[in-house]
């Protein structure tokens, strides 16, 4: 037992004590040796090495027993404490991937379902989901374990943006991720529709701000007296230390982080006089580094209560041991906190009284913010089964429509289990059956590039012209230059013998990089304008759209992908059984139709 005991542990073995416990092995030819550092295992003749699952080269994992220096005064993990881990975990799976240093740009939205109790374990699983020229975005999983009932639960999912750093902090370009299971390959694909909706957040706060009333409404509550923000104000100095830092000198963002998680936990109790719960955090926004010997000015103060919840707007500011060199902005953040009952429903809360000029914005932007959170919660957040068919459109959800409609096509594109239901010359069709849908997909090579494929295919106002269900198409709404709003009249008749009407969505993206292909996607939305008519019978598409790839300089493959709905599923499996040929010939039609407009698109240019 000894012996077995040094050589696993490689621990070199005198050759007495070799050759004495040889002998004394029956059927022992050859003397036992150490293994070398890293050499591995042979495999005995015969018998069938153990193939290993196909694994994610960036994938940490990252497991944490919560002790007592790691909780707060309730015995539960401290916020703070999570996201380090959380931060540490996220760098390592990014640098996996860069092979060089990495800094945190940015953390998305992150919800906290549950908190996380001494004793128990926090489990963090982080992945690099895609790499673009200089940044990559890293999926972040975080679930606990109780070790003495064995019950897993989920605690929050995150996307944090990474930037790879070479010499004297210069950027990297990034090699390509190339995704292998399925989950994988869905994430890859939306990650460049969640990049998209991070860098128009700004804008679409300020396009919901220009719009509501310029006046600052104060909310009444029964019972409340109203709070002067400025009680809340709070503002904390912290002196980066070596501990603090990352493996580059830099301040640690998960540090950065913690300290920010612990003003605004102050700044909330000054509201309510009570222990909060932090149920939220928008996006953290590093704008620059910091260093050990830094000075860090932590501030923060409640923006907004609301009758449950609190919006705190924290930040962070650096400066050297030179009082007069002005003060670098670091970060921000808000962060929205709860005061939880003894049964653990949230309390309601004091008003808050902004302070005249900036508290006012301040004020009016929280709200702005609340209202986005929960078009976000509400249109990106839910799985696609929660989601109603017609989501009501208006121009505070446009960017989360748009990126659901696009992120809901692309999750059905990189499905796995699709199944060959047909085959009529060039045109091929696939089913794909699930627990709650039917989806089908027909595809083809066209000789014709996908750039020009892609706006012919993109309008509907043209579908007419080759879709024979199509009567007739008006453009609503030009939403911006990539989504456009559709009334479509359908020849199609209901089942209440009138023609169907549809309330379109279209949402068009072009490749991100190379390998991906054009999209266009549909979905129904509903419109004030446009309300449901006694002349037709709304219809309603959950998720549709084509998709294009460039085979060669002069090829391309057009798919349709439709995710049927009830009322279109006949017509679906009445195809699908070969009992018609209707979507091959549709099909056929559109080859027809771009192939003309190809040379007409080639006499105009």
């Amino acid at each position: 037992r000894c012996l077995l005991k040094m050589v696993k542990e490689n621990i070199v073995v005198p050759e007495e004590i070799l050759s004495f416990c040889c002998n004394g092995l029956q059927g022992s030819t050859s003397p036992l040796r150490a293994r070398e550092p890293g050499e591995r295992e042979e495999t005995p003749p015969g018998a069938m090495a153990s193939p290993s699952p196909p694994h994610n080269p960036t994938e940490v994992q990252m497991s944490q027993l919560v002790l007592p220096c790691h909780t707060n005064h309730r015995g539960e993990l401290s916020t703070g404490q999570l996201l380090k881990w959380i931060d540490t975990a996220a760098c390592l799976s990014a640098e996996r991937h860069a092979g060089c240093p990495c800094v945190t740009a940015s953390m998305d939205d992150i919800y906290f379902e549950h908190t996380i109790s001494v004793g128990q374990v926090v489990n963090i699983k982080a992945k690099v989901n895609r790499a673009f020229n200089s940044s990559m975005e890293v999926g972040i999983q975080v679930s606990y374990e109780d070790l003495c009932s064995g019950k897993h639960c989920s605690i929050c999912k995150a996307y944090a943006t990474f930037v790879a750093q070479g010499p004297s902090g210069s950027k990297v370009k990034l090699k390509p991720l190339t995704p292998q299971t399925e989950e994988e390959k869905i994430e890859h694909s939306i990650a460049a529709e969640r990049r998209r909706m991070r860098l128009v957040h700004k804008d679409t706060l300020k396009d919901l701000l220009n719009r509501s009333p310029r006046e600052t409404e104060l909310e009444t509550r029964d019972g409340s007296v109203s709070v002067p923000a400025e009680k809340t104000r709070v503002e904390s100095v912290e002196l980066v230390l070596p501990p603090h830092a990352n493996h580059q000198g830099n301040t640690f963002g998960g540090q950065i982080m913690a300290w920010m998680e612990n003003v605004a936990t102050i700044a909330a109790s000054r509201l309510c006089h009570a222990h909060p719960t932090l149920r939220a955090i928008e996006m953290f926004h590093f704008r620059g580094p910091s260093q050990v010997g830094d000075r860090l000015v932590l501030k923060a103060i409640v923006n907004n209560a609301f009758k449950n919840s609190m919006e705190v707007g924290v930040c962070a500011e650096a400066y050297g041991q030179e009082m007069s060199v002005s003060r670098r902005h670091i970060n921000s953040a808000f962060m929205t906190f709860v005061v939880l009952d003894e049964e653990g429903r949230p309390r309601t809360l004091p008003m808050v009284a902004p302070e005249l000029g900036d508290g006012e914005r301040r004020y009016r932007e929280a709200s702005a913010r609340k209202k986005i959170r929960l078009d976000r919660k509400y249109v990106v957040s839910c799985k696609q089964t929660e989601v109603p068919l017609s989501v009501p459109w208006d121009q505070s959800n446009k960017v989360y429509l748009s990126y659901n409609n696009v992120s809901a096509l692309k999750t059905l594109v990189a499905k796995a289990n699709w199944a060959l239901a047909s085959e009529k010359e060039k045109v091929r069709m696939y089913t794909l059956e699930e627990d709650k849908f039917l989806s089908f997909r027909i595809e083809m090579s066209v000789r014709i590039t996908a750039s020009r494929a892609f706006p012919l295919l993109s309008d509907l106002r043209r579908r007419h012209e080759w879709d024979g269900h199509y009567a007739s198409a008006e453009l609503v709404q030009q939403v911006d230059d990539d989504d456009m709003i559709y009334h479509v009249v359908s020849q199609t008749l209901s089942c209440e013998n009138k023609p169907q009407d549809f309330v379109i969505l279209a949402s068009r993206r072009k490749p991100c990089s190379k390998g991906d292909p054009y999209v266009v996607a549909f979905r129904s939305v509903t419109l004030p304008t446009h309300p449901p008519s006694a002349s037709f019978t709304r219809g309603e598409t959950l998720c549709s759209g084509f998709c294009i790839w460039p085979e060669s300089e002069e090829t391309s493959k057009v798919a349709y992908y439709n995710q049927a709905t009830p009322g279109y599923l006949n017509y679906v499996t009445t195809n699908v059984a070969g009992l018609s040929s209707k979507f091959c010939a549709t099909f056929e039609a559109c080859e027809k139709f771009l192939l003309k407009n190809k040379e007409d698109l080639i006499v105009r240019l």
